[in-house]
């Protein structure tokens, strides 16, 4: 016998209403069926269909306009392609994330929360090979559009790499790590990425303003030089109802 759903019908009928929104089956600014008619199509109580829709608002995927309807919202995930933001910045430019977000026709910030030398979590330290605990240089920021926080970072860096360096300065970096890395003569030439999703943890819960049920999409990266040395190690947390990733490679023979 298949194993029955036992999440709250509302919930069930709010993800199957969000899968279509982010497979384009309900695209931005389309108005979303009645409640009778979704109450028609899932056999389930008016209440419960506006209870889904509730769920679905606070998520943000749609928003009511009085005496017109619910519609999807014009604004969904955004596309990150991660090649394109592991380039240095021009000198003098921007983080190359927010010139990416202006292209958009969105404004996007980054506000540092802390630097300073801190014991290694195991991931970071399996990447730069040395033992857990031992002592590395984090920088911790958030990244916002339009004035909504979309991703909690934790940068990493080994401590003989970044002492004496902007890394290890509590001050935000104009044109981020790749700038200063690429001035070290350590600019990455590759990066292997290893993606999870889970439940948030009370601070990324708290920092990205999530609504509740909300997954977050967990990148662990790690920056190697030319050299072969891992320079940088990466945990990004997004939110995972506004973010989805495209990767693009070739295929070898």
């Amino acid at each position: 016998m298949p194993i029955r759903d036992p999440r709250p019908r509302s919930q069930q009928i709010a993800a199957e209403l969000r899968a279509d929104i982010m497979a384009g089956d309900l695209p931005p600014g389309s108005r979303l069926p009645s409640t009778a008619h979704l109450a028609a199509r899932y056999e389930a109580p008016g209440a419960t269909i506006q209870n889904a829709v509730a769920i679905l608002k606070q998520e943000g995927y749609v928003e009511g306009r009085v005496g017109k309807g619910v519609y999807v919202r014009p604004t969904q995930q955004q596309t990150i392609t991660p090649v394109d933001y592991a380039r240095p910045a021009e000198p003098g430019q921007p983080y190359t994330w927010i010139t990416a977000a202006a292209d958009h026709g969105q404004r996007g910030a980054s506000r540092l929360l802390g630097v300073g030398e801190v014991p290694a979590p195991a991931q970071v330290a399996w990447a730069f090979g040395v033992e857990p605990g031992a002592p590395v240089v984090r920088r911790t920021q958030i990244l916002s559009l339009d004035d909504a926080p979309v991703e909690l970072v934790h940068s990493y860096y080994p401590v003989d790499l970044a002492r004496g360096t902007p890394l290890a300065e509590r001050r935000r970096i104009r044109g981020g790590s790749p700038a200063v890395l690429a001035d070290m003569g350590l600019e990455p030439v590759s990066f292997e990425d290893v993606l999870s999703t889970r439940p948030p943890t009370p601070e990324e819960f708290v920092a990205l303003e999530l609504p509740v049920e909300v997954p977050i999409l967990r990148t662990f990266r790690v920056s190697i030089a030319a050299s072969g040395r891992p320079v940088e190690a990466l945990i990004l947390i997004k939110a995972g109802h506004r973010h989805e990733i495209r990767y693009r490679w070739p295929v070898g023979r």
